[in-house]
């Protein structure tokens, strides 16, 4: 011990300290490899994080006196784990005897904390202190050996706020990365399960993971995600939509090209089916690829009810969204041009609804409709207590209002209401906000060329989600290419043993997802239920 001792004072006396050090010009010190001497480093660490206020140093000694330094950045690691599985075990003097060429300051193996790593330069330590690690520094090494040591959750796994459920799992992720991929794993046991791990932002150093099922999931369209996630070039990723935006095929289309969820279960059926998830840290929302416009009409509860209430479900959602989409337009058109189009006796009384509003029906139903969207964002923004009182009170006050005062008509109300209860009944909410937009677009159309400007933003839409796709899957995959077995989920929602096969444009060799004649009616009595 002497001599490794001794040898480590020669060695000191040789090492230059860092040109930063000494006032001369140096390079970065991220760019600097750490030094043998304690001093040095203590001096470059403390340099290096300057005025924050949130890095706790401590100086320790090991067996015979030796100096340490240990140092992590408060809130974001564990101090209590820091305190059992580590300072208690340097302090009693974890220090191997053995010769020089084998020298290990510290005894790994008395070391209770799972992961440990070597850092050499000051980058990998920075990445380490920032990553919630804490890093011991000691007098003679040119290593730093860094201990996870992660806090906890920063919040508790809780129901979803924005994909509610009467029948269906309860839980949602959370911010914290590693607490969803649990969430994953309780869902999907499997090691073929795979979470590819990576960091994007040079700021933020954000941790995303890329999920997918090997031998489920199409190995191009994985290898395209992975390519263009590693393409990424950004200072910082706050939340899911950075990713989002960046690496979807059509920016300029008002078309969402990925599902965002909190449901983990969500993210294992569309696993189960072949596609792949992001998860980023920070976020609860997981992102999922690529996706179809008849995806984004289902919800989950859609797969935990009996197929024949799924189905009515289903097809009252189509009607509304419809409506969402073109009713507003319908009622410019027929007020404005078509007359002859409803019966003589709704067109009268609508006639006479209108006969005292100085505005024409355009007019009248931008003013209805943004002043709902105002009350809606209102809703949104305000406390929960009060929001929603604010919006189905504000919407009821301003419209009975508005008819008393002459200046909107009584069916105007009823339509634009009418059209913002069926946009609730879309179940994802960047599809919604889609329609949304559409209806002003189709709304324009209808006042300036009647019926014909309706057709025309059909065609327009149509034409427009045959050209879109999702990670090079059609958008309209299913029908446009027709799909028979992608086509027993779009409609309708057919019997879970009925649906054997995954979606066709999944290209791999597992086509199956379930045994043919797994329905208990094909059984003989003699096979029992």
């Amino acid at each position: 011990m002497k001599k490794i001792l001794s040898s480590s004072k020669n060695n000191k006396k040789q090492t230059d300290p860092p040109k930063a050090l000494l006032g001369l010009p140096s390079p970065p010190i991220l760019e600097m490899n750490l030094q043998e001497d304690l001093e040095q480093n203590k001096a470059a660490l403390k340099e290096l994080f300057a005025d924050c206020s949130d890095m706790v140093y401590r100086d320790v000694n090991v067996e015979e006196g030796r100096p340490a330094f240990l140092a992590y950045i408060e809130g974001i690691a564990d101090a209590n784990s820091i305190k059992d599985h580590m300072l208690r075990p340097i302090i009693i003097g974890l220090i191997r005897e053995e010769t020089e060429e084998d020298y290990e300051p510290i005894d790994l193996k008395r070391i209770s904390l799972p992961q440990v790593s070597r850092a050499s330069t000051w980058k990998e330590v920075s990445e380490a202190l920032l990553s919630s690690s804490a890093v011991l520094l000691v007098d003679g090494s040119k290593e730093a050996l860094s201990f996870n040591v992660k806090l906890g959750v920063r919040r508790g796994v809780e129901e979803p706020q924005t994909e509610s459920v009467i029948r269906g799992p309860r839980e949602g992720f959370t911010e914290t990365l590693r607490v969803n991929t649990a969430l994953l794993r309780f869902k999907i046991k499997t090691p073929s399960l795979k979470m590819a791990g990576m960091v994007i932002g040079k700021q933020t150093k954000t941790d995303i993971v890329l999920c997918y099922i090997e031998g489920l999931a199409d190995e191009k369209i994985v290898q395209e995600a992975r390519k263009r996630l590693k393409n990424i070039d950004i200072d910082g990723v706050l939340e899911s939509g950075y990713i989002e935006e960046l690496i979807e095929d059509n920016p300029y289309s008002p078309f969402p090209q990925m599902q965002y969820t909190e449901r983990p279960d969500t993210v294992a059926a569309q696993l189960l089916e072949g596609r792949f998830a992001i998860l980023i840290d920070g976020t609860p929302f997981a992102l999922i690829a690529p996706v179809s416009l008849a995806q984004l009409l289902q919800a989950s509860e859609d797969y935990y009810e009996r197929f024949f209430i799924a189905t009515l479900i289903r097809w009252l959602r189509y009607t509304f969204i419809l409506i969402a989409l073109f009713l507003p337009g319908l009622y410019i058109a027929v007020t404005t041009f078509h007359h002859d189009m409803v019966p003589t006796t709704l067109m009268l009384s609508i006639a006479a609804a209108r006969e005292s509003i100085p505005f024409p029906a355009i007019v009248e139903a931008l003013m209805m409709e943004v002043s709902f969207e105002a009350l809606r964002e209102a809703g949104v923004r305000l406390p929960k207590t009060v929001g929603q009182a604010v919006s189905i009170l504000g919407a009821l006050v301003i419209g009975q209002a508005a008819v008393q005062a002459g200046i909107v008509s009584a069916p105007m109300v009823i339509v634009v209401s009418l059209t913002g209860i069926a946009s609730f009944t879309i179940p994802k909410f960047n599809l919604a906000i889609t329609v949304r937009m559409l209806r002003f677009t189709v709304m324009i159309l209808a006042a300036v060329f009647g019926m014909f400007g309706i057709i025309i933003g059909v065609i327009w839409i149509a034409v427009h989600m045959v050209q879109l796709k999702s990670f090079g899957v059609p958008y309209l995959s299913g029908l446009t290419p027709y799909q028979p077995r992608s086509f027993k989920d779009i409609l309708v929602r057919v019997p879970w043993w009925s649906m054997i096969d995954r979606p066709s444009w999944v290209d791999n060799d597992d086509r199956k997802r379930m045994k043919e004649g797994m329905t208990s009616s094909t059984k003989q009595p003699d096979e029992g239920w």
